[in-house]
């Protein structure tokens, strides 16, 4: 059956190989445990303590730190989320395990979803609404003040030679769209010593990326005129900056006609952005001192004003589901893509159902079920990856121990 045939009946097929088994917290010494018995909590732990919640709220949050890990997987409670009879679904498999025992991506997605029933997000009343990771997602940004200057400067050169034919400007924002992904907050909390990872010189860097389908991925791109390019979106702060100096690029070349942002619905893995953080960046991009900086940040807001860049919400993108599972109406629009950048671990995690695929496995076996050409754009940061040569996890792990999950990693990988 063709994509097109796929789309039609709303039907997507599973990887046409066999499925190994999904990644669980219950794996001692993984990440998934550490994940699940030390992450979690704390980050928990930084929502009592970034926020002035009232105490009933700081005790919902206290019970969900105390439920952590042996605790048994319930319903979400009817909180008034759009979302809740999703929810149940999503629960019924799992209801009763423990958090150790149901699948490590799905006591992720759940794990945050029960962050925003502990906080309220979605009762009536003057709370409602409160992103309770809006301190980190500021601090992120603002800690990335260097760099944001200095890309901005560089982009509105590339803008003002219309350097499309030249594609050496391209690929470096191609690459800071890559190792942006080091500013994820649910990993190193905003204003420590790891959030200077926001500091690259991606020049540097091509030794670290395991996979560099970086030519194909500029064929893929030259060959486009006013095309349609999507982008699946991750964090907030520095690497959605990034993000959009890579769409600001696109659509200044006449590559890319039109842009869609794939946001998060509601506040998800700490740093995951949102239309609101997009909106807000802009917001205080303009305001700044750094006349580079309100150059392209009036640019930006100017594209959304066109029509041009267009920011996308919809529940899937929060759902602790494979992307093969995803609705027909998300396969539908992401079909009418003529290029679509994956952004980020946890969508790389989706990608690949967060399962335990032997490393060489090639990539584009697994993800031959995507309705669109894609990009995947992906800093390492758990134990899943897939794509490499024989000997090649071996030789890295000689290296870094620690190759999987400390960021310092990276793909670029292409499937047309």
């Amino acid at each position: 059956m063709s994509k097109a045939q796929n789309r039609e009946t709303g039907a997507l097929p599973c990887p046409p190989i066999p499925l190994p088994a999904p990644i669980k917290g219950s794996e001692e010494g993984s990440f998934a445990h550490h994940t699940v018995t030390r992450r979690l909590p704390a980050i928990a732990e930084r929502v009592i303590t970034e926020n002035d919640f009232p105490p009933p709220i700081v005790e919902s949050l206290r019970t969900l730190i105390r439920e952590l890990p042996d605790g048994r997987v319930r319903h979400v409670k009817d909180d008034g989320g759009p979302d809740v009879a999703e929810w149940a679904g999503y629960v019924e498999p799992h209801a009763g395990q423990d958090w150790l025992h149901a699948p490590w991506f799905f006591t992720e997605a759940y794990f945050y979803r029960r962050i925003l029933e502990a906080t309220a997000y979605f009762a009536s009343g003057p709370g409602r609404g409160v992103d309770p990771f809006e301190m980190q997602k500021q601090a992120g940004l603002e800690s990335a003040e260097r760099s944001v200057r200095s890309l901005s400067a560089r982009v509105n050169k590339l803008v003002r030679e219309s350097e499309r034919q030249e594609p050496a400007g391209l690929i470096t924002l191609i690459h800071f769209g890559l190792w942006g992904n080091r500013a994820d907050m649910s990993m190193w909390p905003a204003g420590s010593e790891a959030q200077d990872q926001t500091q690259v010189d991606v020049e540097d860097e091509q030794a670290n990326i395991l996979v560099n389908d970086t030519p194909a991925l500029m064929d893929k791109v030259a060959g486009l005129r006013e095309a349609r390019i999507d982008f699946i979106m991750d964090n907030a702060g520095f690497e959605l900056f990034c993000d959009l100096c890579l769409a600001d690029v696109l659509l200044a070349s006449g590559a890319a006609g039109n842009i869609h942002l794939h946001l998060k619905a509601h506040p998800t893995f700490v740093s995951d952005a949102m239309v609101k953080d997009v909106t807000g960046t802009l917001l205080t991009l303009s305001a700044g001192a750094d006349l580079e900086v309100r150059a392209l940040a009036h640019r930006l807001q100017g594209h959304i004003d066109a029509d041009r860049l267009r920011l996308r919400e919809r529940a899937f993108w929060t759902a602790p589901l494979a992307f093969w599972e995803m609705p027909a109406a998300v396969q539908r629009e992401l079909g009418e893509a003529a290029l679509v950048f994956v952004k980020g671990d946890a969508n790389y995690r989706r990608l690949l159902g967060d399962r335990h695929w032997p490393f060489t496995t090639p990539f584009e076996d697994i993800v031959c079920y995507f309705p669109a050409p894609m990009a995947a754009l992906r800093t390492l940061k758990s134990q899943v990856a897939v794509g490499l040569k024989p000997g090649q996890p071996e030789e890295v792990a000689q290296k870094d121990a620690d190759w999987l999950i400390d960021g310092r990693w990276g793909v670029i990988q292409v499937v047309d």
